[in-house]
């Protein structure tokens, strides 16, 4: 079953109060909190404050979206976040596989990666939380093939994965989507320009015939999902309300 939400960092420039109160507007069923701005790593207090009020409005914290980095301890410590994953009540952790991109990754420091995500992965296990690595560039998971290769190396349960497209070309994401299947955990939605000096945020609608591809592979699955909005057109309130409701009508469609 697919679930929507938001992304708060689509709106770093908001409070999570502010933030609450328009995915609340919006009608969508969660939101996926950041460690940079709204949540802090380590920063217990803003965790929960943050847990009560999305809990107050009827949303779920559908995750903890970190910015740490896996092998990246003196950055800040895997303790501190999963901490501050479990005191805001999220299920589900997003990390990033690293800092290197695939194809500058040596077999030394892949096996690195690989051996600090089954660490943390263990560590997430013992607190109910499950952790996922974003789909994007810079990291072991950047592409389809580094992905899926990543996850089947880290062979741990609650090591999932997140997606977004990933590619200007449609048939490209989909093999992709379909290669994380078994690890599918959340995904993230949005619709911009692709091969641009100056990336363009367009309205979600404009994608639909892709998105409605994705949204069915994904609900082939018969797992729960959320499938959260990051980025709208022009930073506004009013483009994010629009492709709020261009989702909802797609996926309760």
């Amino acid at each position: 079953m697919l679930h929507t939400g938001l992304v708060s960092i689509t709106f770093r420039q908001l409070s999570p109060a502010e933030i609450v109160d328009l995915v609340a507007e919006a009608g969508l069923e969660g939101i996926e909190w950041g460690g940079d701005i709204h949540v802090p790593h380590g920063d217990l207090e803003r965790a929960r404050e943050v847990r009560a009020m999305t809990v107050a409005s009827g949303l779920a914290v559908a995750a903890y979206g970190s910015y740490y980095r896996v092998g990246r301890e003196e950055d800040v410590p895997f303790a501190d976040v999963l901490e501050t994953a479990g005191e805001l009540g999220a299920h589900t952790l997003r990390v990033w596989a690293g800092n290197r991109g695939s194809a500058d990754a040596d077999q030394e420091y892949r096996e690195r990666i690989v051996s600090e995500s089954r660490r943390i992965a263990d560590l997430a296990a013992k607190a109910g939380i499950q952790v996922t690595c974003e789909f994007h560039g810079g990291g072991l998971t950047d592409t389809n093939e580094a992905a899926e290769r990543f996850y089947r190396e880290v062979a741990r349960d609650n090591m999932r994965a997140y997606w977004q497209p990933n590619a200007a070309d449609v048939e490209t994401n989909i093999e992709g989507l379909n290669a994380m299947l078994p690890w599918l955990a959340n995904i993230h939605a949005f619709n911009w320009t692709w091969g641009e000096a100056d990336i363009r945020r367009l309205p979600l609608s404009d994608a639909e015939e892709e998105w409605k591809r994705y949204l069915r592979v994904a609900a082939s699955t018969g797992r729960e999902h959320f499938v959260m909005l990051e980025y709208v057109k022009d930073d506004s309130a009013e483009a994010f309300l629009e492709d709020a409701a261009t989702l909802k009508s797609w996926i309760e469609g």
